[in-house]
């Protein structure tokens, strides 16, 4: 698809919005007392994983357009882990406990909300707070959990989801039969983009850091996985793409990978940066770029405004949650840990051990 067919296509996009009986509108269901206090994973100070520590807080009340969910699980993402470090701090007027998406039961409304989301199990993008028993959301940013979909694997899905849909759908412009590029292959991004690329008609080719990640992302539908200790990944896509270069890739790492990955792009190859693993900043050959025509872009989900991620929303839940639904998308699900036991989860995501999502599990839902 063109870059204009995309931009028109989200930009039409409007969120279905049902009339609300302001006679009913609820703060919590039938017969249903919220607690005053919660379990939360609190970040004491910028540090290790032992700086995760559960504490007593207050539950939020809902707000205009917001929603209460009382969470059963919390994905686990690399930004939580930056956020610990204090390398990423979240946006203004968000919670301050980490978690960006989560699964469980809705328990109370907002004003605005449609009351029919009153106990219903759902899946949401969050700008913090996830890490808890009960979180904030904004009703639009939520998905329903079909059935055969498990509530662990709903958790798992929102931030990665989100995040490969925007970037290689949106705004890479990736159409079926392109040659796609993932770092980190076996990660949570890593796997739903090879999930995502092959329901949409993509070579997905993908780089790991050792031959057993290789073969885990083969058989999670990668076409080609690439040591990338062993092996040039630069001429192993050259090689595997008969000289033509992927059209697009989707890198976390920025740094040093900036250059090698315009090198393996094709003419009007596009590179989408997500994250700055390897460094922020990148030395470039701008000629080579003006000769192949490649396009550089990249974004962050967490500070988009609350309108363009229920855009967002709307589109996946039209375009990718009817294959879900169909159960033809599940996310790698790698480990579960129980909320208290965050450190531990973060300790596995930074060791580099886990093939797909890492989630928390509250026992509550």
């Amino acid at each position: 698809m063109s870059a204009e067919h995309h931009q028109r296509r989200l930009l039409s996009i409007r969120p279905v919005i049902r009339p609300v009986d302001r006679g009913k509108e609820a703060t919590g269901g039938p017969g249903l007392k919220l607690p005053d206090r919660m379990t939360a994973i609190a970040i004491a100070e910028p540090g290790g994983p032992e700086v995760l520590r559960p504490e007593q807080i207050a539950v939020p009340r809902p707000g205009a357009g917001q929603v209460l969910v009382r969470v059963a699980f919390a994905g686990v993402n690399r930004p939580d882990v930056l956020q610990r470090l204090g390398r990423y701090p979240p946006p203004e007027g968000a919670s301050p406990i980490p978690g960006l998406e989560l699964s469980g039961e809705i328990v109370a409304l907002g004003e605005g909300v449609p009351t029919d989301m009153l106990g219903r199990k759902v899946c949401a993008l969050v700008t913090g707070g996830g890490y808890a028993e009960y979180c904030l959301a904004d009703w639009r940013h939520c998905l329903p959990v079909p059935p055969g979909l498990s509530l662990a694997e709903a958790a798992a899905m929102p931030e990665t989801l989100f995040t490969v849909w925007h970037n290689v759908f949106e705004r890479g412009w990736a159409s079926e039969g392109e040659t796609l590029l993932v770092h980190g292959g076996t990660s949570g991004i890593g796997t739903m983009a090879i999930k995502l690329g092959k329901l949409f008609g993509l070579t997905v080719i993908v780089t790991c850091g050792d031959d057993a990640k290789c073969a885990a992302a083969r058989a999670l539908g990668a076409d080609h996985a690439i040591n990338y200790r062993t092996l040039d990944f630069v001429e192993e896509v050259k090689a595997l793409t008969g000289g033509k270069g992927a059209d697009l890739a989707l890198d976390m790492v920025a740094g040093d990978y900036t250059q090698r990955n315009l090198d393996c792009l094709g003419a009007d190859g596009r590179l989408v940066t997500i994250a700055v693993l390897g460094g922020a900043k990148a030395t470039i050959n701008m000629a080579g770029l003006m000769v192949r025509r490649q396009t550089i872009t990249g974004s962050t989900l967490r500070t988009r405004p609350d309108g363009f991620k229920a855009l967002l929303a709307q589109e996946i839940a039209e375009t990718v949650w009817p294959l879900v639904e169909a159960g033809r998308l599940r996310p790698a699900m790698d480990r579960t840990f129980p909320l208290a036991d965050a450190a531990a989860a973060h300790e596995r995501m930074e060791a580099g051990e886990h093939i797909g999502k890492i989630v928390l599990e509250t026992g509550l839902v």
